[in-house]
């Protein structure tokens, strides 16, 4: 594993696969003249990628919007079908639907809002079949990362959750996934789908306290099978970069060794930035960025997405820069030229500075964060099953039978592939095409 104690960037030992998916019609997708949600956020940070010439390393993608059936691998079919009906026209008619699947201020219905669904959730869903094929190392979604969606409702400007229904793409493929979240709000929608189970840990990194969605609490830590598997790091308000990254880099450097992850999901919500309408946070996009430097330099197939972020001028930098980290190329500070040019004045920087405020967080980290590590019972949960271990280990290794999967499964796939000439171990009618 390739690794750095600092956490610094490792010297590239191959030149990284780097998989990129984007619908150009994301960005004509509108919550309201209010409402702080702005797809164009997408478009404009797809811009800045491109007018930054990061497309010489990245293989470019438009995903096939997500079906009724593939998002009913997650979610009620019945709350797909209300949001394929809703439509700003016929509101009067979905009264009793539209509380019951908690949409109106917040989640609003507008023109669109199903196909809008089925293109962040296709976007994950073909990340995740990339990386299962092993066609990227790293596989990119700024459309998706609608983390608060639940399986039969709608939660936080998100109505389906698109990463969820990616990590259990990639399940069918990989024995754990590890979930990370740095937007400023809690990942609950993620920690909820996989709250009882020991294949998915699931970490977030969050603003905690009177502030939405209002869970997280550090004790959270799963149930049943999934206890220990569920780990949350609550904050306080104006932590900065050096901070954050005290934190972030020893509580991830320890997951990943105890729970040896075979992909990683990071959802790279930019709320957390300083000056966003929403987020509390006083983090610039180098100490953000951070994460990404840090997670991807252990070499562990890696999925990125987008999430929260309100500020799209904000949002637009801060994922052209992670794009670049990803590639591992170094950007001007100097923006480029481009089609929402206006938006980057006055200055047309990349960088953003950190305000002049307390941060509100200590430098030391609560000895509850680790709790879930000093289980001696992990000694056995999170054993490497592909190495002999120690008796006292294998004595108590008993095979979930949630670790039996089909790693020959390959129903859907294909629509998916930029080439369907794949070299199989048999006759192509054997797999049904």
């Amino acid at each position: 594993m390739e690794s750095s104690s600092s956490g610094g960037a490792v010297a590239e030992h191959s030149r990284r696969r780097i998989a990129y998916y984007y619908d150009a019609n994301i960005g004509n997708y509108y919550y309201g003249v209010e409402h702080v949600m702005k797809p164009n956020r997408i478009r404009m940070a797809h811009h800045l990628i491109l007018n930054y010439g990061m497309y010489r390393h990245l293989g470019i993608f438009r995903p096939f919007p997500a079906t009724v059936e593939e998002m009913s691998r997650f979610h009620n079919p019945g709350y797909l079908e209300f949001l394929k009906k809703a439509t700003p026209d016929n509101l009067n008619r979905l009264g009793g639907g539209m509380l019951k699947y908690n949409v109106g201020e917040d989640c609003p219905v507008f023109d669109g809002l199903f196909e809008f669904c089925q293109l962040s959730s296709g976007g994950s869903l073909a990340a995740a079949i990339k990386l299962n094929k092993k066609r990227a190392d790293i596989a990119i979604n700024w459309m998706g990362g609608l983390h608060h969606a639940k399986k039969g409702e709608a939660s936080g400007f998100c109505y389906t959750n698109d990463i969820v229904l990616g990590i259990l793409e990639l399940l069918k493929y990989h024995k754990r996934v590890l979930y990370v979240d740095i937007d400023v709000h809690h990942g609950d929608g993620v920690e909820e789908a996989f709250y009882t189970t020991d294949r998915v840990m699931t970490v977030s990194f969050h603003k905690f306290g009177d502030f939405f969605p209002g869970t997280g609490d550090i004790k959270t830590t799963g149930h049943g099978i999934g206890k220990n598997f569920s780990v949350n790091v609550p904050l306080k308000s104006d932590i900065n970069d050096q901070s954050y990254q005290s934190i972030f880099k020893p509580v991830m450097q320890r997951v990943i060794e105890r729970f040896e992850p075979a992909a990683i999901v990071l959802q790279c919500g930019a709320d957390s930035l300083n000056g966003d309408p929403l987020g509390r946070f006083n983090m610039t996009l180098k100490g953000h960025g951070e994460c990404v430097r840090f997670l991807r330099s252990f070499n562990i197939p890696m999925m990125l997405l987008g999430g929260g972020g309100y500020s799209p001028n904000n949002v637009a930098r801060c994922w052209a820069y992670e794009t670049a980290i990803a590639c591992n190329v170094e950007l001007s500070n100097d923006i480029p030229s481009n089609d929402f040019m206006e938006f980057f004045g006055p200055n047309y920087k990349l960088h953003i500075e950190a305000r002049k405020v307390e941060n509100k967080n200590s430098q030391t980290i609560p000895e509850d964060a680790f709790q879930s590590f000093n289980d001696p019972t992990l000694t056995v949960d999170m054993a490497n099953p592909d190495i002999r271990h120690a008796p006292q280990i294998m004595d108590n290794v008993v095979a979930h039978p949630g670790e039996f999967y089909d790693a020959q499964n390959t129903a859907g796939m294909f629509r998916h592939e930029e080439n369907y000439a794949l070299k199989f171990p048999y006759p192509d009618h054997q797999y049904g095409f």
